[in-house]
C-alpha cells in the first residue's frame, strides 16, 4: 500500500512539473507577442502552484517593467535576487526599474570596523558559518587527540598549537554564525505600491507628516501596529508608520 502511495505522489509531482513547464512557456510566448499582462496572468498560475524560481520572478518582473508598471517590477526583480543574489542581469534590470522611481534616498555607509565585519559576514549564509563551526570542532577533537597520544615533542608542539587555532577558529566561526542570523531577522524589507503614500510621525491618521513616499521605494520594516500601521526605516535613517495596505513585504 505504501509503494501504491509513494508511486502516486511521483506521478502528481511529475505531472505539476510538466503543467508549470508549459504554463512556463505559454508565459515566454505571451511576453514576446506584446501581451505582457496575460503573460503575468499565466506567470501567476505557476505562483499558485507554490513553485517559486529565480527565473519566474525575472519573467514577471519584465513583463510589469514593460507595462511600466513600477512597483511589481521592483519586487519582482527584488525577489529573483533573493533566490540568486549574484545574477547580473537581474541586477541591471532592477537598477532600470528603480531609475523609474521618483524617491531618491541615499544611504549611509557603513564606516571602519563595522563595515568590515558586515562585508566578512556577508561572504557566507548562516547554514555555511554553522557548518565551519562543525568542521572547525571536529578538526580540534582530531588535533588534541593528536597531541595527546603523540611521542615526539615536535608533533605534540604542531598539534597543541593547530588544536588552539581550531578552537579559536570555531568560536569565530559561531560568532559570524549568530552575527548572521541577527543580520537576517533584522533585514525585513517591503516595496511600496501605492502611487503616493505620506508617512506619519505616529500611527494614526491625526498624527503629522513626517514625509511622503512614492511607488517603488524599497524599505525596511521596523515595527507592526495593530495590522494598519507598519513602521518603516529608510536608507538615510528616517523613519515613520506608513498605511500597511501600501506596502508589500518581500
Amino acid at each position: 500500500m505504501k509503494h501504491i502511495f509513494y508511486i502516486a505522489i511521483i506521478l502528481i509531482s511529475t505531472f505539476s512539473l510538466a503543467q508549470n513547464k508549459t504554463l512556463f512557456d505559454q508565459g515566454n510566448s505571451l511576453y514576446n507577442e506584446g501581451k505582457f499582462q496575460e503573460a503575468i496572468t499565466t506567470y501567476e498560475r505557476i505562483l499558485d502552484s507554490e513553485n517559486h524560481s529565480a527565473e519566474l520572478y525575472f519573467n514577471i518582473a519584465n513583463a510589469y517593467y514593460k507595462m511600466n508598471r513600477i512597483a511589481p517590477s521592483v519586487y519582482y526583480y527584488e525577489k529573483a535576487l533573493q533566490l540568486t543574489p549574484n545574477d547580473n542581469d537581474i541586477k541591471n534590470n532592477l537598477s532600470f526599474a528603480q531609475n523609474m522611481t521618483i524617491d531618491a534616498i541615499e544611504v549611509i555607509p557603513e564606516m571602519g570596523f563595522s563595515k568590515i565585519i558586515r562585508n566578512i559576514v556577508n561572504k557566507f549564509s548562516y547554514d555555511i558559518w554553522a557548518i565551519l563551526s562543525v568542521v572547525f570542532v571536529v578538526l580540534f577533537v582530531v588535533l588534541f587527540l593528536a597531541y595527546y597520544f603523540s611521542y615526539s615533542t615536535n608533533r605534540k608542539r604542531l598539534a597543541f598549537l593547530s588544536s588552539n587555532l581550531s578552537l579559536v577558529l570555531v568560536l569565530v566561526t559561531l560568532i559570524f554564525a549568530f552575527q548572521k542570523y541577527k543580520y537576517e531577522q533584522n533585514d525585513n524589507p517591503a516595496i511600496v505600491f501605492a502611487q503616493e503614500s505620506e508617512i506619519k510621525s505616529e500611527p494614526n491618521l491625526r498624527s503629522g507628516i513626517a514625509f511622503k513616499l512614492h511607488e517603488g521605494t524599497k524599505v525596511q520594516i521596523l515595527e507592526i501596529y495593530n495590522e494598519n500601521w507598519t513602521k518603516i526605516k529608510l536608507t538615510d535613517g528616517k523613519s515613520g508608520w506608513i498605511p500597511s495596505q501600501d506596502i508589500k513585504e518581500l
